[in-house]
């Protein structure tokens, strides 16, 4: 038989079975539909993990404080209380930055080993032997580490709080994130200006009350990025001048999404925005990317010489993103394997359908075969419509799967369909309706043709 006869038997027979067709193609439409959407939000995830780091330098180094428990009590007696406080009980615990007012901060042999000011930033907390040791970093602990680590091509220090901002079209305060900042971040993270300066040295050794705002913040409380320039808004009561404003930047950098913030001067901040509370973080970069991780090693230990037995976490921006795309490769073959199942029960489908078929056709086949069709034309025959059923599966899956990416979007998952997907689900699809059809369309061609003949 010719190509073309054999395609002609095909189509008579799904067109007088379309109900039959729709119910075996069901498993096969919703292994393509899930095939394209997993990859989709699979390559959704990895942009996102790529978009999350692009502003930070594959050299940044980060370095957070870590509160170490159970303190030496013989150091503690050998260097003797903060002064101007004392004991715990009577409530003359030391403070963050310093001690009591009046007071100095932890004496040679204390805590922090003799450091002083804002060098000597540790805080205790009472609560007998449960007592904690608490490091802040501080502009000291960043100094020490561009004067005694080598290969860092620049550092800088900064913190972050939620505060209550009003200004421009505001009627009531909102809550933004401010962050206090020195010159150094916006070329660590990659910062852009769309109009105006970056926080300046010298507005930070002032601790001048400037900012500098984020896109979606301006676009918030003012009409246009020009009328949020030269601007005045208050931050927790305070008024501040809007020095500039940023470009858009849609990611995260360094956990703040530097569309949402306002940038001030650190000193700024830690005088007058978080205060005492301050919880700062350091950004080092190292200046050669195979260096990072004898970089970390300087720097913990620099910071361990300076504030006796504390540990800090030093992590650096590349190990953090393998890890995020490690864990969104990991969740897209996950849901490939689950998708690998659907289209095997689509198969499994397509296979009994087609036992059934081959069931009651059988004088059918019977009678192709009287009329001189060959084993090997039966078997392209229903080959054929398998492989028929399962490309039209094909199709549907991948336009509904399209059809639900908004759907899927509004959960605000991050989905970015690509033709690649839906080629490997057309893909999928073929090879499921080949493998699991050949085995009923090999039994078809198999019949005798007499016996098929007789068959009631």
């Amino acid at each position: 038989m010719r190509l073309s006869e054999l395609i002609h038997l095909v189509w008579i027979n799904i067109i007088e079975n379309k109900f039959k067709v729709l119910l075996t193609s069901l498993g096969i439409i919703v292994g393509a539909a899930t095939i394209v959407l997993v990859i989709a939000i699979g390559r959704g995830g990895q942009m996102d993990v790529a978009d999350q780091f692009k502003n930070l330098s594959a050299g940044a180094i980060e370095v957070t404080n870590r509160i170490t428990t159970g303190f030496d009590m013989g150091a503690m007696m050998g260097g003797g209380m903060p002064e101007g406080g004392g004991p715990p009980s009577d409530g003359g615990g030391s403070r963050s930055g310093g001690g009591m007012p009046g007071g100095g901060g932890m004496p040679s042999g204390g805590f922090g080993g003799g450091n002083t000011g804002k060098s000597g930033s540790n805080s205790f907390r009472s609560g007998g032997m449960g007592n904690m040791m608490s490091i802040t970093l501080s502009e000291d602990d960043l100094e020490e580490i561009k004067l005694f680590v080598p290969d860092v091509s620049v550092a800088t220090i900064s913190a972050n709080t939620k505060k209550s901002v009003l200004g421009g079209n505001l009627e009531e305060e909102t809550d933004y994130t401010v962050a206090g900042v020195k010159p150094e971040y916006a070329d660590i993270s990659n910062l852009q200006m769309a109009i105006g300066d970056f926080i300046t040295e010298e507005s930070d050794t002032k601790s001048e009350k400037i900012c500098v705002i984020g896109y979606s913040v301006a676009l918030d409380m003012f009409d246009s990025l020009m009328e949020a320039y030269e601007s005045t808004i208050e931050i927790d009561g305070r008024s501040y001048t809007v020095v500039g404003v940023l470009q858009e930047m849609g990611s995260v950098s360094s956990g703040i999404s530097p569309d949402e913030a306002v940038f001030v001067p650190y000193s700024t901040a830690e005088k007058y925005v978080i205060g005492r509370t301050i919880s700062p973080q350091i950004t080092v970069v190292a200046d050669d990317i195979s260096k990072v991780s004898t970089v970390m090693e300087n720097i913990q230990s620099v910071l361990s010489d300076r504030h006796n037995g504390a540990t800090f976490t030093v992590t650096d921006a590349g190990s953090k993103m393998e890890a995020a795309t490690q864990s969104a490769n990991t969740l897209s073959l996950l849901l490939i394997a689950v998708a690998s199942i659907v289209f095997i029960v689509g198969g499994i489908g397509i296979m009994n359908v087609l036992f059934v078929s081959v069931k009651e056709r059988t004088r059918e086949i019977g009678v192709l075969k009287a009329l001189g069709a060959s084993k090997r034309d039966i078997l392209m025959e229903f080959l054929l419509e398998a492989n028929a059923i399962s490309t039209f599966g094909g199709i549907v899956g991948v336009a509904a799967s399209f059809a639900l990416v908004p759907l899927v979007r509004y959960t605000g998952m991050r989905v970015e369909p690509n033709l690649t997907g839906a080629l490997l689900a057309l893909l999928f699809a073929v090879v499921t309706g080949t493998v699991f059809g050949f085995y009923p369309a090999f039994k078809a061609a198999s019949l005798i043709p007499i016996e098929a003949l007789n068959q009631e």
